[in-house]
């Protein structure tokens, strides 16, 4: 048996931090649910431990006392346009909103960065005109599109 995350990030749920850790656990590989805490055993999971492609995280179901906000958020690093377009599309759906730049929230209020690997590397290329060139064309997507970034990268 491994040893348990020293550390972990906690996400405070009303009530449907169970539901959530399950839909979380289901986009990307290398996710499980390690342990449901459950002190009722016929009511609702108090605390949810679960590992999101090797992150360790768990939820809380504390009732409404506090709300998450986009101050923190989980980036997922994608590797081509059909990983990012994927992800989007489960994380908006059913209630999840778009916002910008890769932002996006969650139906349950969780907000997400996703982010096409290539990303980076146009912002941070040695080629500062280029690099913001690709900046603004960010600043004015919502979902990041590549081929769109490459092209303003390049000029065209």
């Amino acid at each position: 048996m491994t040893e348990p995350a020293k550390v972990r990030t906690c996400l405070w749920f009303d009530d449907q931090g169970e539901e959530a850790a399950e839909f979380y656990v289901s986009l990307l590989p290398g996710s499980f649910i390690e342990t449901v805490s459950r002190p009722n055993p016929d009511g609702p999971a108090l605390v949810v431990e679960f590992t999101l492609a090797g992150v360790p995280y768990m939820t809380l179901n504390g009732g409404p006392h506090y709300e998450l906000t986009p101050a923190a958020s989980i980036s997922v690093l994608t590797k081509d346009q059909n990983e990012t377009d994927q992800l989007w599309e489960m994380l908006t759906q059913n209630g999840g909103k778009e916002s910008q730049c890769g932002w996006l929230i969650d139906r349950f209020g969780l907000s997400w960065q996703i982010v096409p690997e290539i990303l980076p590397q146009f912002l941070e290329a040695d080629d500062k005109e280029a690099a913001q060139r690709a900046h603004a064309a960010m600043m004015g997507m919502q979902k990041i599109i590549i081929s769109d970034l490459e092209a303003a990268f390049r000029g065209a």
